[in-house]
């Protein structure tokens, strides 16, 4: 009998054509998965994000077996559970008598480098769930000056056809973001996504994962999360039925007593395996042909999917395993204790970690613009930031989460994906939100007790870093609008910003 060969599948690989699965032999080789102390732990993840991972790793190999493989699968609380990816791989060899392992890519460079190092021949197929390729994002990149997503964009429009008539983007332009930037609106006439009742092989799990990682960050229970490829589709299926013809008007809108808005709250089943992101392209481009949403919803959503998600794993990969630690604006303050749910008077940073708390999810702006931005102006270290976002978000791995987090969110690469640092003031968020109006401090005051702490640290940031920045020709109407100030409001700008970050510094509540 040929010897076999073990197939390892990752808890984000759940995808029934994966690369190693479309390399193996069913009547041969041997498929490993396995719920490991190492993985769930090398972070303290939150308990949502480790519950749907092993919930649906569990049904997927049931589906698996089903389907005539044979599948040697490890729970977390096996007694010969080695604990980690390259021990279960080695006890499986020895079980087996498999000489080679056949795995799909890992997304994460810490995980490359554990597999290239285990004592047996490892055979890493690139992961073609995605539709560019590293070789064909290296092509793209090479010899340009800034490697700005747009023009990777209309690549993969070209590419795929999405949105395309002939060569030509439907509509006559490639980007409709300008159409995707109003308030909220007063009537919201979407109920979020669905939410699945748990079921007994998930009820297991967070039975396993309260006992486990019950002091970690966040809420467990209510768990609605979907955890098979079905549920993944439906909750597809109800964001382009109800949510997708408000999503581009909205898509940047935050509201305190609306947590998902007309967000698709898809990615933690996309970046999983669940779903197929052409699929799902497919599905919202069809809804805008025949008439059931606007063009701007369709494109905003495909630019995110084909263009946004397609180029921050590009730039993971081209930069390399250095890249979640840079550094580039050398900003070294602890993260703020309100970003684990201490008390703050900040409306709009509490709303943001309370949701991530009790979610696991916060939509992109909630982001970017409130614990991302004021992480940025604070002069926190990126590589806390990171860290962070990493634990938090059950959509969050690392080949998308750090070029968000170092890049997008806290300009730690220097450039390599944003032209200028996402900073802005508290105008912002009350123009794109309604946090403001509860909030302690004001957003219309400037300066002195009861300023919002984003117009305080706005200019701080700005002046502290002046020397990278004033050049910058998207940036020169800041600093001439700060030599306009009367020189005695700058300098109040600024104690009472170093006021402030005195206070976040000392543990106090801010």
């Amino acid at each position: 009998m040929t010897t076999p060969r073990l197939i390892l599948i990752l808890g984000d690989q759940l995808t029934q054509t994966v690369a190693a699965l479309k390399a193996a032999d069913k009547a041969r080789d041997v498929v490993v998965m396995a719920e490991v102390a190492d993985e769930a732990s090398y972070v303290q993840h939150h308990p949502k994000k480790i519950a749907l991972i092993f919930a649906a790793m569990r049904k997927f190999a049931a589906r698996l077996r089903e389907a005539g493989w044979d599948v040697r699968y490890t729970e977390l609380d096996d007694t010969e559970n080695s604990g980690s990816i390259p021990g279960e791989l080695l006890r499986r060899a020895g079980e087996t008598g498999a000489q080679r392992v056949i795995a799909t890519e890992p997304g994460e460079w810490r995980l490359i480098g554990l597999l290239n190092d285990l004592p047996l021949p490892v055979t890493l197929l690139e992961d073609d769930r995605f539709i560019a390729s590293h070789k064909e994002f290296d092509a793209w990149a090479k010899g340009r000056k800034a490697l700005r997503m747009e023009y990777f964009y209309r690549e993969m429009r070209r590419k795929t056809g999405l949105l395309m008539d002939g060569d030509q983007p439907t509509g006559g332009q490639w980007n409709y973001d300008h159409d995707n930037r109003k308030p909220a609106p007063g009537d919201i006439d979407a109920d979020g996504p669905p939410r699945f009742t748990p079921d007994p092989v998930t009820e297991e799990v967070l039975d396993l994962v309260e006992a486990r990682f019950g002091n970690s960050f966040g809420t467990l229970r209510p768990f609605w999360f979907g955890t098979d490829a079905e549920q993944a589709q439906q909750a597809l299926d109800a964001f382009v039925t109800h949510a997708l013809p408000r999503f581009g008007d909205y898509q940047d809108a935050m509201l305190a007593g609306h947590r998902f808005l007309y967000h698709s709250v898809i990615s933690v089943y996309l970046n999983i395996g669940l779903l197929d992101p052409l699929d799902i392209c497919r599905a919202v481009e069809d809804a805008y042909r025949r008439g059931h949403a606007p063009l701007n919803a369709a494109e905003g959503f495909i630019r995110q999917i084909i263009g946004w998600r397609e180029y921050v794993r590009g730039i993971y990969f081209l930069e390399g395993p250095d890249y979640p630690s840079r550094n580039a604006l050398g900003q070294s303050r602890d993260l703020p204790a309100a970003y684990w749910g201490a008390p703050t008077d900040m409306a709009c940073l509490s709303a943001a970690v309370e949701q991530t708390r009790d979610e696991a999810y916060a939509h992109h702006i909630q982001r970017l613009m409130v614990t991302g931005n004021f992480a940025l102006l604070a002069g926190v270290d990126p590589g806390q930031v990171h860290d962070w976002y990493l634990r938090v978000y059950a959509d969050a791995f690392e080949w998308v989460e750090a070029p968000n987090t170092v890049g997008m969110s806290q300009f730690a690469d220097g450039g390599i994906i944003a032209s200028k640092p996402y900073v802005s003031s508290g105008a912002y968020i009350d123009r794109m939100s309604d946090y403001c109006k509860t909030c302690a401090y004001s957003v219309k005051q400037k300066t002195g007790q009861g300023a919002c702490p984003f117009n305080l640290l706005y200019w701080h940031f700005l002046v502290r870093h002046r020397d990278r920045f004033d050049g910058n020709p998207r940036m020169g109407n800041m600093y001439r609008t700060w030599e306009r100030m009367d020189a005695a409001r700058r300098d109040t700008v600024l104690k009472d910003a170093e006021a402030f970050l005195a206070k976040l510094d000392a543990g106090q509540r801010v």
